[in-house]
């Protein structure tokens, strides 16, 4: 063992990052390749009546104008291949992709763009996910019979009976928007035919070996002859989980038998790959007056957009934590993904678990005051335990942390938030722990200080019986000792730090230094499929199948095997789908819980809220690099107050209003905590390397709630809508009270 683990060893890539030198995708294009420039439809629903690319191609420097006519298999999808490479025939969304221009500039590419003639017949578009459950709302495939992209029933016991037998019973309705990755580097990449005839893709995105079967599958290919190859990854977050810019690389180069390149704008970015699906919650909760929540009614419905993406499997999840991460024997909850004219909903950080949160953990603090019971102490009686039973009747995975977490929040929070004092009577229908009413003279001041704490749960994995595994091969080199190891995996490193993690994870197995071992992970050719870096699950998995590897490589260097190679794949306890009687099932192995304690300083005047504060509490199972689970955490929460108040991504009539930075507004230095206090536990999970769990998307989950508990704290009113912008806040003082009384 080398003792690594544990220690803040800096990334290998960092220097290279900050002074320039590394190259991402936009770094790869090179002079004689042809450029490429996509014509998106600009409308969400049309029938494409004539295609004219005469004038196009007529004009200098364009070597072709690729259509649907030219694509061999024109249709992919992570899951569903329910979208068109480039459309034909119809249109479904603003950024359909229509006919791809191929140049020798990117200036002749897009002034050749401007000139093809596209004649449409535009029909019945449906923009609202509720509307879309309409008998006679129009169809976005009609091949399906109805826009409902999936249907998720979860039940549980007898809700109405304990509806009828509760003390309390509280209705609320919640509403979240889409939100933009807005990752640092838009799409870029490009393509070429090697001496094999294999078309070589470089780009960026989160699982190489998917995005190679895409492909081959489009040019009808098989996979060995496809290759990819991931450049640096300037931040991912769930948007470079679907293709993008891949597949037309691929075509282009496959059909021209020459390099090609294309390098997006922001506002191409920004309308061409998926976003956070915006989801409603309506819900009934019920509980005894003793604090036992005993019911939970829901009804979420998550618009998918114009094709299907993740979309069903997002709105699993957000059903399966439509009750939070706490034990309630009676569950109804019905989750409806469905297919609109808007821009697609996909993967994004969270994937599902802070759009139901937002509304569970909201539901929860309003039980407690209803019952005059503090937040905290219900928590305290609800949340999960080894053993508990979830929402799909089946014992929540061993390495339930969801009370230690909590308990840990509430001991820093009290530490540091000591200065709090008691706020004001007449705005809190039930107690809270902490209470943090600022200065002095809070009751003459426009501003006014409150406190928030909430829990978080997120699945790490994949679910719900969806196949789950990671490969890593592991070779040993040297003499009578060993000299050096190859690691190979195909983990996409994404902002996250996961390639430091698995070489320490290597070297810690081995007792080799970390400059001793070579990490071989961004060729498909090369590395074998570890799965995607998604669903905070390539510590666990990739990790544990690097350590399983280089094990048995030692094991087998250990025999006389010299030099030693070993592949291993990892496969975690199997999950199941949800039977459709019952709606049992065992969706996930693994869990990861967080809470958060949040101090928020209200404008009356003008409702802008300032986040203050932030404690977040995680647990990690063992920490591999201090530093950069302290990052992740940190990071997180930036997105997440981001998330929370301010990026409101906006769409109507099927068009995008936002398709700016100047308009869709992300967090800056001034809007991020003074005090982001990152706390971590190690209570080892089973399954983890050395008992590791992932932590990226955790902190996303419960700060919207948090927030919005502190400003009904601050305040006395509660906002349902996220993001909890200025005009929401004021809206809400408003509907409570004239405003002149707040100033």
């Amino acid at each position: 063992m080398s003792g690594v683990l544990g220690s803040s060893i800096a990334r290998p890539d960092a220097l290279g990052k900050v002074t320039g030198h590394t190259r991402y995708p936009g770094d790869l294009v090179q002079p004689g390749m042809l450029h490429l420039k996509v014509v998106f439809a600009g409308r969400p629903h049309a029938r494409i009546v004539a295609i004219d690319t005469s004038a196009a191609l007529a004009y200098p420097g364009v070597v072709a104008v690729l259509t649907a006519a030219d694509v061999p298999y024109n249709a992919y999808g992570l899951i569903d291949a329910d979208q068109p490479v480039l459309c034909g025939d119809v249109v479904r969304f603003v950024g359909d992709k229509v006919a791809l221009v191929v140049a020798e500039s990117k200036v002749v590419a897009a002034a050749a763009a401007k000139r093809i003639v596209i004649t449409y017949e535009d029909l019945p578009a449906v923009t609202d996910a509720r509307a879309a459950l309409a008998p006679d709302a129009p169809l976005v495939h009609p091949q399906h019979g109805s826009n409902i992209l999936g249907y998720v029933p979860i039940r549980k016991g007898d809700p109405q009976r304990a509806f009828a037998e509760a003390d309390v019973v509280l209705e609320g309705e919640f509403s979240t928007s889409w939100q933009e990755h807005a990752f640092l580097q838009p799409e870029a990449g490009i393509a070429f035919v090697d001496e094999q005839e294999r078309i070589v893709v470089e780009t960026a995105g989160q699982w190489l070996h998917e995005d190679r079967r895409q492909i081959a599958l489009m040019l009808e290919l098989p996979p060995e002859q496809v290759v990819m190859r991931y450049a640096a990854i300037g931040g991912a977050f769930g948007g470079r989980e679907d293709l993008s810019i891949q597949h037309l690389l691929a075509l282009a180069a496959w059909k021209l038998r020459k390099p090609v390149a294309i390098v997006w704008s922001r506002e191409e970015s920004m309308i061409g790959h998926h976003k956070r699906h915006p989801i409603s919650v309506r819900c009934r909760w019920g509980a005894l007056k003793d604090g036992r929540i005993t019911a939970v009614e829901a009804e979420v419905i998550a618009d998918g957009g114009a094709y299907a993406s993740t979309s069903i499997e997002v709105t699993k999840v957000a059903a399966l934590f439509a009750s939070g991460c706490y034990e309630v024997p009676n569950i109804s909850v019905d989750g409806y993904a469905m297919y609109t004219h808007n821009v697609p909903s996909g993967a994004f950080r969270g994937f599902g678990a802070p759009q139901a949160q937002f509304a569970s953990e909201i539901m929860v603090t309003r039980l407690a005051h209803a019952l005059g019971i503090d937040p905290i102490e219900l928590r305290r009686r609800n949340i999960y335990r080894e053993g508990s039973i979830e929402p799909t009747q089946q014992p929540v995975p061993a390495g339930v942390s969801a009370l230690p977490v909590l308990e840990r929040c509430v001991e820093e929070a009290a530490a540091r938030f000591h200065d709090s004092v008691p706020s004001r009577d007449d705005h809190k229908p039930g107690n809270t722990t902490f209470q943090t009413n600022g200065e002095a003279d809070f009751h003459t001041s426009h501003l006014r200080r409150g406190f928030g704490i909430a829990c978080g749960i997120k699945n790490i994995g994949y679910s719900f019986g969806f196949p789950e595994q990671a490969t890593a091969t592991v070779e040993l080199y040297g003499g009578a000792t060993i000299d050096h190891a190859h690691v190979r995996v195909g983990a996409a490193e994404v902002g996250q730090g996961t390639h430091l993690a698995l070489r320490m994870i290597a070297a810690e197995i081995l007792g080799l230094p970390l400059d001793a071992i070579v990490m071989i992970t961004d060729d498909s050719s090369e590395a074998p499929n570890a799965g995607s870096a998604s669903a905070s699950r390539l510590t666990l998995m990739a990790g544990r199948a690097v350590h399983d590897a280089a094990q048995e490589a030692l094991n087998r260097w250990q025999d006389e095997e010299r030099p030693a190679c070993a592949s291993v794949q990892y496969r975690p306890p199997a999950t199941t789908p949800l039977d459709p009687v019952t709606t049992a099932g065992r969706p996930n192995y693994a869990y990861g819980y967080a809470a958060q304690a949040v101090e928020v300083e209200v404008n009356t005047l003008t409702g802008q809220v300032q986040v203050l504060r932030v404690i977040s509490v995680h647990d990690v199972g063992k920490i591999i690099n201090r530093q950069q689970v302290e990052g992740q955490i940190e990071g997180c929460v930036a997105q997440a107050l981001g998330y929370a108040l301010l990026e409101h991504f906006q769409m109507r009539n099927g068009q995008v209003l936002t398709p700016h930075f100047s308009s869709y507004l992300l967090p800056t230095t001034l809007d991020v905590p003074i005090e982001i206090v990152p706390v971590v536990l190690e209570l080892a999970d089973p399954l983890g390397p050395f008992g590791a769990r992932g932590v990226a998307e955790m902190p996303l989950v419960p700060l919207a709630p948090a927030v919005a508990a502190a400003i009904h704290d601050a305040v006395g009113v509660w906002l349902t809508q996220q993001p909890m912008t200025p005009e929401r806040v004021l809206a809400a003082l408003r509907a409570k009270q004239p405003l002149d009384a707040w100033s």
